[in-house]
C-alpha cells in the first residue's frame, strides 16, 4: 500500500480529478465536484514542486476540507439570485392580484379568461364575457376573482 502512495504524481492527480469531476457529471448532488477539484489543485501543485506523498495527501485533505466552506458561500449566493425571482414555478400565484378580461362569462360562479396564451377556469360572482375581473386567489389550475 505504501508503495502505491509513493508512486503519486502529477498525473495521477489530474486524472483523479477529472474523474471525480466526470462521476459527478453522473451522480450529481455538488459533492464530487469540489473533491474533484482538490485533486486538480494538488495536480497543479505538484507541477510547481516535486512533495512527498505524504504531503500530497495532506494537501488534498487541505483543499477538500476548504471546499466545504467555499460551497456554502457560493451555494448562499447563489439563494440570494432565486430570491430575486420568488414566482418562479409558482405561476399561478404571480397572477393573484393582476387584472384581466372574461373570455366567457361567469355563469353559476365558473367561468373562464385568457392569460397569454393559455385559458384558466375563475370561479367568482357572475359576471358577462368582456368585464374586467381581479385574481383574488390561486389554488391550482383554478383561479378566484372579483369584478375589477
Amino acid at each position: 500500500m505504501a508503495e502505491m502512495f509513493s508512486t503519486l504524481g502529477t498525473w495521477n492527480w489530474l486524472i483523479f480529478g477529472f474523474i471525480l469531476m466526470a462521476l459527478e457529471l453522473l451522480a450529481p448532488g455538488v459533492f464530487l465536484f469540489w473533491l474533484g477539484l482538490a485533486a486538480l489543485l494538488v495536480g497543479l501543485v505538484s507541477f510547481t514542486f516535486s512533495p512527498s506523498w505524504q504531503m500530497q495527501i495532506l494537501m488534498f485533505a487541505i483543499f477538500a476540507a476548504a471546499a466545504v466552506p467555499l460551497w456554502r458561500r457560493v451555494a448562499r449566493s447563489n439563494k440570494g439570485a432565486s430570491q430575486s425571482n420568488p414566482f418562479l414555478n409558482k405561476r399561478t400565484e404571480a397572477l393573484v392580484g393582476r387584472e384581466f378580461t372574461l373570455e366567457r362569462p361567469i355563469v353559476d360562479g365558473t367561468g373562464t379568461v385568457r392569460i397569454d396564451d393559455t385559458i384558466w377556469r375563475v370561479a367568482g360572482p357572475d359576471a358577462p364575457a368582456g368585464s374586467r375581473v381581479r385574481v383574488v386567489q390561486a389554488d391550482g389550475a383554478s383561479l378566484t376573482v372579483a369584478a375589477a
